[in-house]
């Protein structure tokens, strides 16, 4: 293949890809420079998989998976309120408002059929209308518009197939560390040279919410302090899921 038909292939793949949304074309190799390259552009650790791909309707998409909107909510600072809840017609309709470290709103919806359902089943369908609608909304303030899997979901099994996903690495330079709990502490007269899981756990809470008290000075945190924190954080809510 000479260097005008190799351009040409690439165009005509990136039209695909940025035109069509269609990710089927791409290598493994650059599936996975494309999964970082989403990620970085919102600040999330490819590591943890926060997205993975689909094939909807003929077409190869990303979608977001909980540990997406879990991080997106901490990295940029998301509020999530409930603002309604209703019954229209047999589906449970829940609104939500998300507001960021900015100030800029943002609002959506989530809903599912309880029609006919009881107990404990509808209970959980209603449920799930609130995760949507937070998650949702999530996504659409923090500018992704991909679909979060309580609505990949929903999408009939004839219209969707699961493929198989590419070893994610992290970006080239990224200092993403593989076990937040490996984080070295860089500073400090009392846990400078400790790892973060050598640390008593409320010890470690209260150390984070000095850091985000310094956070919200007017100088701020250090490029070390904000890592520190991002780290810390990580390996926190880690421990709380598990």
């Amino acid at each position: 293949m000479n260097q005008l038909t190799a351009t040409n292939a690439k165009a005509k793949k990136l039209e695909l890809v940025l035109i069509g949304g269609d990710l089927s074309s791409l290598t493994p190799d650059e599936k996975v420079s494309y999964n970082n390259s989403v990620c970085a552009s919102v600040g999330l650790n490819p590591l943890t998989r926060p997205f993975e791909f689909i094939r909807l309707n003929g077409k190869e998409v990303l979608y977001a998976k909980r540990d997406a909107t879990d991080q997106l909510r901490k990295v940029h600072a998301v509020s999530i309120k409930i603002t309604a809840r209703e019954i229209l017609e047999g589906i449970y309709v829940v609104t939500a408002l998300a507001k960021d470290s900015t100030g800029r709103e943002d609002e959506s919806t989530g809903a599912v059929s309880i029609d006919g359902l009881k107990g404990e089943a509808r209970a959980n369908a209603m449920l799930k209308a609130e995760t949507k609608a937070k998650r949702r909304v999530t996504l659409s303030i923090c500018g992704l518009g991909l679909l979060d899997e309580t609505e990949i979901d929903s999408i009939p099994a004839q219209s969707k197939q699961f493929v198989a996903q590419p070893q994610v690495t992290a970006a080239p330079g990224a200092k993403i560390e593989a076990d937040p709990g490996d984080y070295v502490i860089p500073f400090g007269k009392k846990h400078k040279g400790k790892k973060l899981r050598d640390i008593k756990q409320d010890e470690l809470i209260s150390f984070c919410e000095w850091l985000r008290n310094q956070k919200n000075t007017e100088k701020g945190l250090s490029t070390d302090g904000a890592q520190m924190l991002d780290a810390a954080d990580d390996y926190l809510w880690g421990l709380i899921k598990h």
